[in-house]
């Protein structure tokens, strides 16, 4: 056996011979996350019994991933802001585009993002299912549920065995978002930083933890609502007196879009470059759902080099809108298992996924003609990569088959780690519904 697959026997092996101490222990953690940052006002997230551990050689493989998808994504910001013929290919407003194309300041296109895979562990191939970049969040997810697996008892009698490594994306985000404060020409030897959102819609555990370790870094840190910020004497204010330097950006575009005239100082100080913020609005490009379809386009093909578009090719779903210019609603509906159907521009599994492969024919005609022209995007549908948990606290206490979903965090396009989602059987992963979330290890041995 490989050691990976030791490891999962082992985990295995801890369950099912000690099953009522690990239904204890499991019910006891269900009880400690509910009182957890994992608790977004009142919807909880849940999780399964066993974490996800990989080895060193697959931590190198989501390494090259994200540096490679980093990188085009780089070039797909770049031609949005130089090239009017290539903004035309995407669908944003005149007013979002305006702000799309404000200048960066500082080194980096690209500073967060999330890559969600559907990884093959057996191959090492994979697909996207969708990319996160402006407000990507969850970091905290990974953290709590580490603190509360030490109640675990399979996973404490695996780590007496193996050396298992977790990964940190608090303290490496305070430390890339602040170099990267310093190649902006404005910036200031120690500058104060909030954290913006619209913050009806905000995870605060999130915020109040990244909050923490700006502090611990001696920098002062405030969370705002972006709607709060005022802005005169070419500087950006926080409603306690704060002059804001940086800002991490954790309001999608879309929500502040939403909320345009409400969020006039903000967006006032961003066109004057009157404050440092990460993501530049310009990262939209990448989260929209849109940029599948157009990075296969020729246009994308004439700034990419050949092994970049041959990446694009064979992990980039095919994606089109639901609509008739780009592909028949007969099409659609002769071809149930070959689709799924998304919002164009949404995020936290918000509004309606549907898969043909979890419809009879007959509901999927019939949601395919009821969004046909909506403007849904149709893609390809992704075979799911499964391994055994098992579930006491949510689902029956045997194991199952789950979906496997890393999300791979990168700052300025360096891999430091996941948001691990799974689901029971062969079904989309819903936001606070059927997902589970557990933490990430890495195995470098045995001890």
């Amino acid at each position: 056996m490989t050691l990976l697959e030791k490891v999962r026997s082992e985990y295995q092996k801890q369950v099912d011979e000690h099953l009522e101490e690990n239904r204890a222990a499991a019910l006891k953690i269900r009880d400690i996350l509910a009182d957890s940052p994992v608790n977004y006002n009142g919807v909880f997230d849940k999780t399964v019994h066993i974490p996800k551990v990989y080895d060193k050689e697959t931590i190198d493989r989501f390494q090259e991933i994200a540096g490679m998808t980093h990188r085009i994504f780089e070039k797909v910001i770049d031609a949005y802001q130089t090239d009017p013929e290539y903004r035309k290919l995407f669908p944003f407003s005149k007013e979002l585009e305006e702000l799309m194309c404000l200048p960066i300041p500082y080194d980096s296109k690209l500073p967060m993002a999330r890559f969600d895979l559907f990884y093959y562990e057996d191959t090492g191939d994979f697909k996207f299912c969708e990319i996160n970049t402006d407000g990507t969040a969850a970091m905290v997810r990974d953290l709590e549920y580490r603190k509360a697996i030490v109640h675990n008892p399979a996973h404490q009698a695996v780590l007496e065995q193996y050396d298992l490594q977790p990964f940190e994306v608090f303290d490496s985000w305070v430390k890339t978002f602040l170099e990267l404060y310093k190649t902006y020409p404005k910036h200031v030897e120690t500058p104060n930083v909030a954290i913006i959102d619209i913050l009806d819609n905000a995870t605060m555990g999130d915020f109040e933890e990244f909050q923490r370790r700006f502090r611990a870094a001696g920098v002062e840190c405030e969370i705002v609502d972006v709607r709060d910020l005022q802005y005169h004497d070419n500087a950006l204010w926080s409603p306690s007196g704060m002059k804001v330097d940086a800002i991490y950006r954790r309001a999608v575009t879309a929500d502040i879009m939403e909320h345009y005239d409400e969020c006039a100082d903000f967006i006032a100080a961003a066109r004057n470059d009157d404050v440092f913020f990460a993501g530049a609005f310009a990262t939209q490009v990448i989260h929209n759902k849109w940029l599948f379809y157009v990075l296969h386009r020729p246009e994308s093909r004439a700034f990419l080099t050949d092994e970049e578009w041959a990446f694009v090719k064979a992990h980039v779903p095919e994606t089109v809108e639901l609509s008739e210019e780009y592909i028949s609603l007969e099409t659609v509906q002769a071809n149930k298992d070959k689709y799924m159907l998304k919002p164009m521009d949404a995020y936290a599994s918000k509004g309606v996924y549907v898969s043909g492969r979890e419809c009879t024919q007959e509901e999927w005609e019939k949601a395919a003609a009821e969004l046909y022209g909506t403007g849904m995007i149709c893609q390809e549908y992704c075979e799911q990569y499964l391994t055994e948990n098992i579930d006491f606290a949510w689902g029956d206490g045997t194991w199952h088959p789950y979906i496997n979903m890393p999300g791979l965090y990168t700052y300025c396009g360096v891999f430091h780690g996941f948001l691990m989602r799974m689901a029971a059987d062969d079904r989309i992963i819903v936001a606070h519904e059927n997902e589970r979330t557990v933490p990430v290890y890495v195995v470098n041995g045995r001890k």
